[in-house]
């Protein structure tokens, strides 16, 4: 018998695949109830009332899943669960309908005015004139991040007779050829679209994607939705341009922080607010609720979870050899994922050295999951990470070789994009831990970790000395630089190491050097 703490109010009818097992006592309280005994309980479900933080788990040591009916795990430490050997669980697909309708619910009322023209009459008032609306059929509609409620939201407006442009540096032709969406550069969205969806998680790449910037490249009369996450818009910026007219309405159902309070978007006529409620629906929490409790469920009865956050649980001994690989293959999958800004078709991976001794298998799902993260919408863990491959088209190949570079082991990985292809080697040495040591046909040595800058440039005199003094004059301090060349006067590339990412203008002066081809921030 497993005792299961259920702390905040999740529907009982999802919760029956746990109800019905004989193997599992329910407790249905809230964690500081003094009734219970949080040293007893063996899994915990939530949704985002219940902060679990580290000292939370601390008094649960006995505690192996927690499970949020949900998709945010925002109020779970998770690197204090993975720390703890504690798998963290979500709900990442159950509210993809509920969300996806919602923003077309919002999209349908922002060009009809319903929410103002249903408070007109309820005031007993008859303005029709004032409240005539626009059509969606013929629009064109410019969805930013093509997950599952992007792609949901592009069948949605198909139907309604609207054409479909999608931004997503991951999208392949052949996907978008098989969605029916015409696959675009984030400017020509701007440019060209009458509506702007955004559905991508909020990373350091997305955040403010929508900005002063961008807005004005955008139609006059443009409409703009955010029911993904608040942040991936600029709601300052945003503001400026509903007051000067050029964005002829807004729907919002998330906001940097929420609740919004006193927010200069709310005082306008023509934009329409939720507070958050793109996953409240009865559906949608019976999906979460029922999802997460058959994975609790299925975790208990010794089977795999497939929407694991973290780690999922292996033998101590297992795990003591295989973590130095793990965390090196998923870093470089994380380094791949920021360099390469195309749709991937082939991921190769080949092992050699003493790392040909381990189960591979499981390096490879981790340094997937490190090459998904920020790329698409959903959580990768290595329990789901070839079916993910597998559904974006992605082929994923895995080889041994005899070749270690001159190293005791070597993983290399190579991802091939519809224009180029771009490889990354890396290895653990004991004393020194993870290495990278060739980065796109340089040879090169860094760690990787933190907040990393990779410049590629020609090999010249004083090029170092120009980038130094650009940093120098903001006042930047470089914490380690490593450099490769392929032969003198050449290409050549740098990596250099910060203790805080750079800010736009900083990337922009670097860039501007003569010298300097490209620059690529890496955040790991």
């Amino acid at each position: 018998m497993y005792q299961i703490l259920v702390a905040d109010a999740i529907s009982e009818e999802g919760l029956y695949p746990l109800l019905n097992d004989t193997n599992a006592e329910i407790i249905q309280k809230k964690t500081d109830d003094p009734e219970v005994d949080l040293s007893t309980i063996e899994a915990l479900l939530v949704r985002s009332a219940t902060k679990v933080t580290d000292e939370l788990m601390a008094e649960m040591p006995k505690l192996k899943i927690i499970a949020r009916a949900g998709v945010g795990v925002d109020n779970i430490d998770v690197p204090a669960a993975t720390k703890r050997g504690i798998i963290v669980i979500n709900a990442p697909d159950g509210n993809t309908i509920s969300t996806a309708e919602h923003t077309f619910a919002m999209m349908a009322s922002l060009m009809r005015n319903i929410p103002q023209a249903h408070s007109s009459v309820k005031n007993l008032e008859w303005k029709r004139n004032q409240y005539v609306g626009t059509e969606l059929f013929g629009k064109s509609l410019g969805i930013v991040g093509m997950g599952r409620i992007g792609s949901e939201i592009a069948k949605r407006a198909k139907v309604f007779g609207m054409s479909v442009l999608v931004f997503d540096p991951f999208l392949t032709k052949e996907r978008a050829v098989k969605l029916g969406v015409e696959s675009s550069s984030l400017d020509e969205i701007l440019q060209r679209s009458d509506i702007i969806t955004v559905h991508t998680p909020l990373t350091p790449e997305t955040r403010g994607i929508i900005n002063e910037e961008a807005l004005k490249k955008t139609k006059k009369g443009v409409r703009l939705l955010n029911c993904a996450r608040g942040g991936i818009i600029d709601e300052q910026d945003l503001a400026k341009y509903v007051a000067n007219g050029h964005v002829g309405g807004v729907a919002l159902d998330v906001f940097e922080t929420e609740p919004p309070g006193e927010h200069p978007l709310l005082k306008y006529d023509n934009v329409i607010v939720t507070p958050h409620l793109g996953a409240s629906t009865k559906e949608a929490q019976l999906n979460v609720a029922t999802q997460v409790a058959k994975e609790v469920r299925t975790y208990f009865e010794g089977n795999p979870v497939s929407n694991s956050i973290n780690l999922p649980a292996i033998s101590k001994d297992i795990y003591e050899k295989i973590q130095p690989f793990y965390q090196i293959s998923k870093q470089i999958g994380n380094i791949l994922t920021q360099c390469v800004k195309e749709g991937v078709h082939e991921l190769s991976i080949t092992y050699s050295g003493s790392v040909t001794d381990l189960e591979t298998a499981y390096l490879t799902k981790a340094m997937l999951s490190g090459f998904f993260k920020g790329r698409i919408d959903v959580n990768v863990n290595e329990v789901n990470a070839l079916l993910t491959a597998k559904e974006r088209g992605i082929t994923v190949g895995e080889k041994i070789s005899t070749d270690a570079f001159g190293y005791d082991n070597c993983i290399s990985v190579t991802a091939k994009g519809e224009e180029n292809a771009f490889t990354v080697r890396g290895t653990f040495i004991d004393h020194y831990g993870p290495r990278i040591v060739y980065l796109n046909g340089f040879n090169i040595d860094f760690l990787p970790e933190g907040n990393l800058l990779y410049i590629q440039h020609m090999d010249r005199p004083g090029v170092i000395g120009h980038v130094g003094q650009v940093l120098g004059d903001h006042h930047i301090n470089i914490a380690t630089m490593q450099v490769g060349r392929k032969q003198a006067g050449g290409e050549a590339i740098m990596v250099l190491a910060f203790d805080k990412p750079l800010s736009d203008k900083e990337l922009s002066l670097l860039n501007n050097l003569d010298e300097i081809v490209s620059i690529n921030p890496i955040i790991l």
